[in-house]
């Protein structure tokens, strides 16, 4: 769907997550070919891990001390809270202006709901704030509080297309003229037991001792190799035409295909196809010179997505990356970190590569960039995004 007629901007953009927290530390961790996992334990397990750094942890300990009703808070909601802030003030909006909220997670307050649940197997109760700390609608819900906001406040989980289906969201009431501006992401805090067990039950974690764990992209891989990363990433659309704006949407698409397999989209991922395609408009293939795959790792979900480029720019592929390798694949977040991933490269003119991927050839110019992501369910959303 093509917006060139009414171009919405992305004004501010705020993430965390192992590669650090905001636009200026981020693009300088994708300046270098090193990737921000490590290898820790889980609870009894022993797994490769995208963490945040120590900095943030420390910063995320210091929000959390800094108001008592904050301390109930899972992570989930303390990085959205965190990065929030930061998106807002980059874009320059006054704390107590009115603005809509859309910010989703694939598994919410995860860890809160581990511990809760723990404590009523073992003595049939639990604690008076159980469910209001974990349901999904605290993670918006809170940010507006934290930022004194008086618009609406939207969560939900759409898996691992989660903050790209808040940016439809926010896309759609920006051009419907229900509101002027809106906060969108998503945010995620999966590094707990039962998380990860469950991922390795489905046979898809890494378990690579090689120098990059997470081999997103590789389509020469012989096991599969996703690998879990927690944080959250923000942006703020403004219906504006603004010469400060960091980028502009220019086109949306998305897309939901009827699946053969509970896991796992079709082989030539027809749901990305449809989302390219709409996201394109009027849109020449050979004008896009950038995509940022969702690409997570496993052995059929990035041959899958490839073979769905392969059809939509069957002349010459732009060129294609991704961040899973360096961050590890944080579900409902994710999508928004690669849009601004696709920020730092309309920025600063300059592609990252996929430090074990053979590129033949690099773009001299970076004009139009496309974000994918597609999560369980066959929900794939595509954004084209120049600068």
């Amino acid at each position: 769907m093509s917006l060139f007629k009414a171009p919405i901007s992305i004004t501010g953009i705020s993430s965390i997550s192992g590669i650090g927290s905001g636009l200026q530390s981020v693009s300088e961790a994708y300046k270098n070919d090193e990737h921000y996992l490590s290898f820790g334990a889980i609870g009894n397990q022993k797994v490769w891990l995208g963490e945040l750094s120590d900095c943030d942890k420390c910063a995320i300990k210091e929000l959390k001390a800094s108001n008592p009703k904050y301390r109930s808070l899972d992570n989930s909601v303390l990085y959205a809270i965190q990065a929030s802030r930061n998106a807002v003030e980059n874009s320059g909006w006054s704390e107590n202006s009115d603005f809509g909220i859309n910010i989703g997670s694939s598994r919410g307050a995860t860890a809160l709901f581990e511990n809760y649940h723990k404590t009523y197997v073992e003595t049939g109760s639990t604690a008076t704030l159980t469910s209001p700390t974990t349901t999904l609608g605290n993670i918006s819900s809170w940010v507006a509080q934290d930022l004194k906001n008086r618009g609406p406040a939207i969560s939900h989980s759409i898996t691992c297309s989660t903050a790209l289906h808040a940016l439809l969201n926010g896309v759609a009431w920006i051009k419907g003229g229900m509101a002027d501006k809106f906060l969108v992401g998503g945010s995620e805090a999966p590094l707990t037991p039962f998380t990860i067990a469950q991922m390795r039950a489905l046979k898809i974690y890494s378990k690579s001792n090689e120098a990059y764990p997470c081999r997103a992209f590789d389509l020469n891989k012989k096991q599969n190799t996703m690998v879990l990363g927690e944080g959250a990433a923000m942006a703020c659309l403004e219906r504006s035409n603004s010469t400060n704006a960091l980028a502009r949407i220019i086109g949306v698409g998305y897309a939901t295909e009827q699946l053969q397999h509970s896991v796992s989209i079709s082989a030539e991922a027809l749901c990305f196809q449809d989302s390219m395609k709409m996201a394109l408009g009027e849109v020449e293939a050979e004008e896009v010179d950038v995509i940022v795959m969702h690409a997570p790792g496993t052995i059929k979900g990035d041959a899958s997505e490839m073979a769905a480029l392969k059809k939509v720019f069957p002349e010459k592929l732009p060129f294609l990356t991704t961040n899973k390798w360096k961050v590890g694949h944080t579900f409902g977040a994710s999508g928004m970190l690669s849009v601004e991933m696709a920020i730092v490269m309309l920025i600063n003119q300059n592609p990252i590569a996929v430090p074990f991927v053979e590129y033949e050839s690099f773009p001299g110019r970076i004009r139009k960039v496309m974000v994918n992501a597609v999560g369980f369910g066959g929900n794939a959303v595509s954004i084209l995004l120049s600068r």
